[in-house]
Formats: C-alpha cells, structure tokens, sequence
C-alpha cells in the first residue's frame, strides 16, 4: 500500500511501476484507489496515465470526469480489496489525524459501500455542533423576522425552535429538551433536521460531524469509538459498532415559520445569536448557491425524476417505515391540509398549517375530512383538539404523535428507491 501512496507525489519514479502493477494485476478493487487519487493528488502527469488505465481496463470513456467514474461505479457490484479501510485511513489522515482511527482495520466492519464514504472538504467538527447552546424567549429574539423559517422541536411542553440560519452554519446541536437528551442533526445537502434521542439502552452517544458523507448526506461519529453513523437511519454503519443493534429513537421535527411558531408557542425558547462563533446568521446566508439551484455538490449514484432534486419531501418514520417506505410530497401536502394514509400497520394523519409546517398522529382507524379553524374534525363531526404532541377527542380518546421530518428527494430515493412517492 505505501508503494501506492507515490501516485500522489509528483515526479516520483515510482510511479509508472505503480500503474504497471495496477495494469498487470487488475481488478475493480483498483478503481476506488485511483479515483481517490484523481480526486486528491495534484499530480497531473499521473492523472492522465491513471484515465488511460481505468478507460482500457473498465471499457468506460469518462476522462478526468471524477462524478461520471463514481457514478458509473457505483451502480456496479462493489469490488473491494482487504486493505480498502487502512488505504482510506492513510489517505485521509494527513487532512485530520482524527480520520485514521474512522477506517483502520474497519474494511470488514461497514454496513454501507465503503467506496460511497466521501470526504466532504472539512476536518472533524469543522463544522461546530452548537452544544448545550443559549437559548432565549421569543421576545429577546429580535434578530428573528416572522418568514425566518425555524424547525420547531416539543418534548414534554418544552417548545424548542431552532432558526435555519443558525443551524446551516453547524449543521448539528446537542441539548436536552423536555428532559430528553437530543441531538438535532442539520445535513444541509440533503434538506433536512432529523432529531435522535442521544441515549440508547443505557448508554449517551456524545455525537459530532465526521467530515464524511454517504450519498450527499453526512456522516457522524461518536467520541468514544469513533465509529461512523448513517444520519438518516440513526443508527452505526462503519465501526466496532455495527452490531450492537443502535437505532436512536427519533422525534417529531416542525419545518415552519418563526411567526406561525411562536404563535402556537408563547413560551418557546429560541437559540441565541450567542453561538460562540462568528457568523453571518443574516437569513439565508450560510449554503445560497447550493439552495438557488438544483444542482447537487457532491454527486450520487442515482437521481429520480418524479420530483426536482432537492424538492422536499415529508417522511413519517412509523413502525417498519424502511421496509414500507413513503415520501410525501411537500407540495401536495400544502394543497391537502388533511391527509391520510398508512405505513405497515400504522394508519396516521398529517395535519399542514398555512405556513407549511405539517403535524403527523396516530389515526387509529377514524376517518379525517378538515380542519375548522384550530381543530380537526372527523367523519362523524366530532371536532378533535390539536396539540403538538397529540390529538384529543370530545370524549377524551387521545392518539399520539409520530416522529417525522422533511428531506430533499434526491437523498430519501438514494437511500430508499423503492419508496413510495405521493406528488
């Protein structure tokens, strides 16, 4: 493997017997290898040696087109060597010291493709988690106009909203909210804040931001493995962990406006522009070239073109969700304030306020038709209380509510293509 590491240094000798090793020994093993080295060496004589090796070898004609090589790999059966992780940990470690410890000796601890873990252009928290932040009433919360658009958090009557604008910044925040440990993870490249119970079984995961991404979407870690986390499934995918059985539990997240937000919660706490750090917190601000277009920056191996790229949509994370898989439309769910339907076992309603913030409970068999004024109202009549934690009959049955969260297109079909898509 050291022999390999000279592809990257300019002018070194080594290196046309490097790729005639490569050559007389090839495998697809190689492929992830040399793109690495394609992606991160700036040795430009190599590169053009490298294309012509790949291009006779695969048959593909994708020239120094590092996405088109991904793709392209990507939608092939992977083909990995033994060294595939200490090559990783070799490669990356001169960026942070702290990446080594993520793929030493791990090729064979992975849930996921270890050829589709991309470095994403930052050091281990280089983007700063906001960790047991400020937080302040909504009246000293003056830098905050009623549009901003906030993600609202309830846990026990403890109302929580975390800004966009604060949050794009650090993309992750560690708090306890209603006396629950949370973490609040923001991927600002796939659209979305999905927020974990930190503690599972007994044990608190302290969480942070690898520097990593898996299909455009961040990667965490835990401190005391360092063993990386899939966002999405909350849950270890490379690591001494991938066997321990970890799915943190998720919670309901609101994407709505400040006005709207803090008119159902007068007593909502709020993040401080007090952060620690420096930053422009002005709305929309932090990722303005990457919201304005549909363009991803990091590509993935597959795009669906039902809706935009980054066009959001509401997943209900009910019982068995990943083996029944739903995308709602955020779009459609604006035009159909009351919407039903069932995941699994679980039948559920999503309520949508004006501002485009959705609600999602149990429905436990009744019918909903609209809401009337603050209430929801169901096939018999009867006018049901709306909370953010349940939904009240006149009688007094209650059905709860459902973890939830938005998401861009893009990043829920690459991590389930067999989702069902409701546009």
């Amino acid at each position: 493997m050291a022999m390999m590491t000279s592809l990257f240094v300019p002018d070194n000798p080594k290196s046309g017997d490097v790729l005639k090793y490569f050559d007389e020994t090839w495998t697809d093993g190689y492929l992830p290898l040399l793109i690495d080295v394609l992606y991160l060496s700036r040795n430009r004589a190599n590169d053009r040696a490298i294309i012509r090796l790949m291009e006779r070898k695969t048959g593909q004609r994708h020239g120094g087109n590092i996405n088109a090589w991904l793709e392209w790999m990507w939608n092939r059966e992977q083909r990995i060597l033994p060294f595939q992780g200490e090559w990783m940990a070799r490669v990356h470690k001169g960026t942070d010291p702290k990446f080594e410890r993520y793929f030493t000796g791990r090729t064979r601890q992975s849930l996921i493709r270890l050829d589709e873990v991309r470095w994403g252009g930052v050091v281990q928290d280089g983007i700063p988690p906001l960790r047991q932040p400020e937080m302040i009433g909504p009246k000293e919360a003056d830098y905050l106009g009623n549009n901003d658009i906030v993600f609202g958090i309830s846990i026990n009557g403890d109302h929580r909203a975390y800004p966009k604008r604060i949050l794009a910044w650090h993309e992750m925040f560690v708090d306890e909210v209603g006396g629950v440990s949370l973490a609040g993870v923001y991927c600002t490249l796939c659209g979305t804040v999905i927020a974990y119970d930190t503690e599972f079984e007994g044990t608190n995961y302290d969480l942070g931001t690898s520097g990593f991404l898996y299909r455009s979407n961040k990667l965490m870690y835990d401190r005391a493995t360092q063993s990386l986390w899939n966002t999405i499934e909350g849950k270890p995918v490379i690591g001494p962990l991938i066997d321990a059985g970890i799915e943190l539990t998720s919670r309901a997240v609101v994407t709505t406006t400040w006005g709207e937000w803090k008119k159902r919660h007068p007593d909502t706490r709020v993040l401080s522009l007090n952060t620690g750090h420096q930053r422009n917190y002005d709305e929309g601000v932090a990722y303005q070239d990457y919201f304005a277009t549909d363009e991803l920056m990091f590509t993935v191996p597959k795009l669906d073109g039902r809706l935009k790229n980054k066009d959001e949509v509401l997943i209900v994370r009910a019982e068995g969700y990943q083996n029944d898989p739903l995308a709602i439309s955020a779009r459609y769910l604006f035009r159909h304030q009351v919407y039903q339907d069932k995941i699994g076992a679980t039948d559920f309603v999503v309520i949508t306020d004006k501002s485009g913030g959705n609600r999602v409970y149990t429905a436990n068999g009744h019918t909903f038709d609209k809401l009337i004024k603050s209430k929801l109202m169901d096939a018999a009549g009867a006018l049901w209380d709306i909370s953010e934690e349940q939904l009240v009959s006149p009688a007094g049955e209650v059905l709860g509510r459902l973890p939830y969260h938005r998401i861009f297109w893009f990043a829920w079909f690459n991590t389930y293509r067999n989702t069902r898509l409701v546009k």
